[in-house]
């Protein structure tokens, strides 16, 4: 799946104008162009998006999806891709933003062109775009994660949460979630004991993993909702020897936790997929260019495998809850991210 891109700028917006030629007649072929450009090039997680942009426009069969980003990230560079593109007439751009704001008017620029504009992962302010799609949202997250522990522990038991900072809001606003989950009468025998917090620093997110341990004798699992945390965690049980006794799960990079999971530390946790992330946004630009939406609220975007995704307030779409990384396929997803 990983590509070798050592592609620098110059040779982006020159491979821009090859592609372009013979682009007036897009329309009257039913064929489009759409451009996935990301916030880099050479970065493993947005190879995995590309991967996932061919994958939808070969079902769909009318959508060309070619791949571009600026050497390094930076708002400037891609600014100086999508004036290019403006020019060429393409009929849509996905953008992974590396600037909200910045971006703003060079793409109400190509928008009053014509040109589809929505962004992913990272968003361009609602002035910006027609659509912005998240991986997903608070409630999706912070749900799921209670419902992935209670898989690993049989939805009995003390379960104790290890957090980012107390400030982060996004931790706050999934643990708000959590706790809403963990009312429902299927976790009846399992109970929330206490939010503990490693400032996102690897040392001392494993002191206080070993703390919930000490405090907790009878302690069933541990969600950390922070990439760093889950890490520490799964260190911190593989210290202690309580594999099997202490479950685990949060949110990962599969590269870090691979280890981890296919010994069984840690049974399985969850991220958003780059592959879905780049399908979906292929479908949300087919279905603008082509009229099916317009990215106004209510409406609804059929996205393949993806099934189907409203449109909120201000062109918000969330793809729905995080992938689930597993012993069986955590192996296939390290090599990208």
């Amino acid at each position: 799946m990983k590509k070798t891109l050592s592609i620098f700028l110059v040779l982006t917006l020159i491979a821009v104008v090859a592609f372009a030629n013979g682009k007036s007649d897009a329309a009257d072929d039913g064929q489009y162009k759409m451009i996935l450009l990301v916030k880099s090039l050479g970065n493993g997680f947005f190879e995995a998006c590309d991967d996932g942009a061919q994958e939808a426009a070969a079902e769909l069969g009318n959508m060309e999806v070619v791949y571009m980003g600026p050497s390094q990230s930076t708002a400037e560079g891609q600014i100086e891709i999508i004036e290019t593109l403006i020019a060429q007439k393409v009929d849509a751009i996905a953008i992974s933003a590396n600037d909200r704001d910045a971006l703003i008017p060079v793409t109400k620029k190509a928008m009053a062109a014509g040109i589809k504009v929505i962004s992913w992962d990272s968003g361009i302010a609602v002035s910006g775009r027609l659509i912005d799609l998240a991986p997903s949202n608070e409630e999706f997250i912070g749900r799921q994660q209670v419902q992935l522990i209670a898989e690993l522990c049989d939805s009995k038991g003390q379960i104790g949460i290890l957090s980012a900072t107390s400030q982060a809001t996004n931790q706050n606003a999934w643990i708000k979630w959590m706790y809403e989950e963990v009312k429902k009468p299927e976790y009846a025998n399992m109970e929330i004991v206490e939010v503990v917090y490693g400032d996102d620093a690897s040392d001392k997110s494993y002191r206080e993993a070993v703390g919930l341990f000490s405090k907790y004798p009878d302690l069933a699992g541990i969600i950390s909702p922070t990439t760093i945390g889950v890490l520490a965690a799964a260190k911190a049980i593989e210290d202690e020897n309580l594999q099997g006794k202490v479950q685990l799960t949060g949110l990962g990079l599969p590269s870090e936790m691979q280890r981890y999971i296919e010994n069984g530390t840690c049974g399985q946790m969850a991220l958003w997929n780059p592959v879905d992330l780049g399908y979906t946004a292929t479908f949300i630009c087919e279905a603008l260019i082509t009229g099916k939406i317009s990215g106004d609220k209510g409406e609804v975007i059929k996205a393949g495998r993806m099934g189907e995704i409203p449109v909120g307030t201000d062109g918000a779409a969330v793809m729905g809850a995080p992938f689930v990384f597993n012993a069986s396929n955590v192996a296939d997803f390290a090599v990208i991210f």
